[in-house]
């Protein structure tokens, strides 16, 4: 195992043109996807505005635009992680070229689907639908294989900077829980379970929704139902732990830097990724009962009130230590 310093040289005065340097000079294909997919999310923001059909009650665009958000932070936020990993150059092409062809394939299904005004998720109601439906799962694996690969190296790469690196390295394994909440969407529910075993043709495998249809009302934008339970809450909130917990690491040693130790800096990571994965874990146990996010019940509440105050007493307790 190699050490590297946590002196970034993406903190310049020109800080963009720095740090796209660094994501070019890491991984040149997940560089380029960045671009890519905010090239795709203006193009589906136009396509929005002149396109009016629906897909499942929402604008047909609207699922390409939110993917394309997605991967491009997924990749430019993957990509600056593995500018950490030294010494194992060939594993990190491995994980910018799977991830890259994965995601690239995953969403061109996505847009193709969109344009020809049918849903690309669950879908078996042809041959061809069922097919493509397969295929992306088939990649999202790889994503995912990916993902944790480039968590196992970040557990094996000494960095000086403990909370740093347990921000890297807790970011991508909540987020591969948070990813693996997806096997909750792909399952039959009990309607389509019945039909399957009645020996009825399968029309749509799947769901994003618990207890309702996923054609129902839903939150502005996101869609997720505000009827019933939805998986995809959970889904949205693990995956964006790649973001959400290097940011952490980041505040946390802005602010305590000179004034804590890295044993207990580090410590507030762990803190806040606990805390994190409890929350990810409790929307998923609110959507399999079938609760939306916006009519949380009282036991989702203690529940909820419980980690936030076990999380902020932690944090505490380490802080005046």
């Amino acid at each position: 195992m190699s050490t590297i310093s946590t002196s970034t040289p993406y903190r310049t005065t020109n800080l963009l043109p720095a740090l796209w340097q660094r994501l070019w000079g890491t991984n040149r294909l997940l560089a380029l996807s960045v671009v890519l997919y905010f090239a795709l999310f203006a193009g589906t923001l136009v396509a929005s505005i002149v396109d009016t059909r629906l897909v499942t009650g929402a604008p047909v665009w609207f699922k390409p635009m939110k993917f394309a958000i997605s991967a491009m932070l997924y990749c430019g936020t993957l990509v600056w992680m593995l500018g950490f990993v030294h010494g194992r150059r060939w594993l990190v092409r491995l994980i910018g070229g799977a991830t890259t062809v994965a995601l690239f394939v995953e969403i061109a299904i996505i847009v193709f689907q969109a344009a020809r005004g049918v849903r690309s998720h669950f879908n078996f109601t042809t041959p061809l639908d069922g097919t493509l439906f397969s295929i992306m799962g088939s990649f999202i694996i790889v994503i995912w294989t990916m993902n944790l690969l480039a968590a196992v190296l970040l557990l094996r790469q000494r960095l000086p900077d403990a909370a740093l690196a347990w921000s890297l390295r807790l970011g991508l394994l909540i987020t591969f829980v948070g990813a693996g909440t997806g096997y909750f969407m792909v399952r039959p529910t009990p309607d389509q379970l019945a039909g399957l075993q009645s020996g009825q043709p399968p029309t749509f495998i799947g769901a994003h929704s618990v207890g309702v249809e996923d054609s129902g009302p839903g939150l502005p934008f996101t869609g997720w139902s505000t009827e019933g339970g939805d998986v995809r809450v959970a889904h949205f909130v693990g995956f964006h732990a790649l973001q959400a917990l290097p940011l952490i690491g980041l505040l946390v040693n802005r602010r305590w830097q000179h004034k804590l130790s890295q044993r207990r800096r580090a410590a507030l990571v762990w803190t806040a990724g606990l805390g994190y994965l409890g929350l990810v874990l409790l929307l998923l146990w609110q959507a399999l009962r079938g609760q939306p996010l916006v009519a949380p019940d009282a036991t989702t509440l203690l529940a909820l009130a419980g980690l936030v105050v076990g999380v902020l007493v932690t944090a505490v307790a380490i802080i005046r230590d």
